[in-house]
């Protein structure tokens, strides 16, 4: 599951049928490879239109350094 969010948030475009068919050899309904979706596209969202909008940390949230 782990596995699936992680690609799908950082690789989207290379997602591919197999990805899900893998999910459900594990176990997975496909209810709830739908919500796995869902949640890692719903925070993907939601960051971007944060970033994209400038909205600031809280001040307690420290940021990672970029290098």
């Amino acid at each position: 599951m782990l596995a699936y969010a992680a690609k799908l948030t950082k690789s989207p475009g290379l997602m591919r049928r197999s990805d899900v068919d893998r999910l459900r050899r594990a176990g997975f309904p496909d209810d709830e490879i739908h919500d796995i979706a869902a949640v890692a596209g719903h925070f993907a969202f939601v960051n971007r239109l944060a970033d994209g909008l400038g909205v600031e940390l809280e001040s307690w949230w420290k940021r990672p350094s970029r290098r």
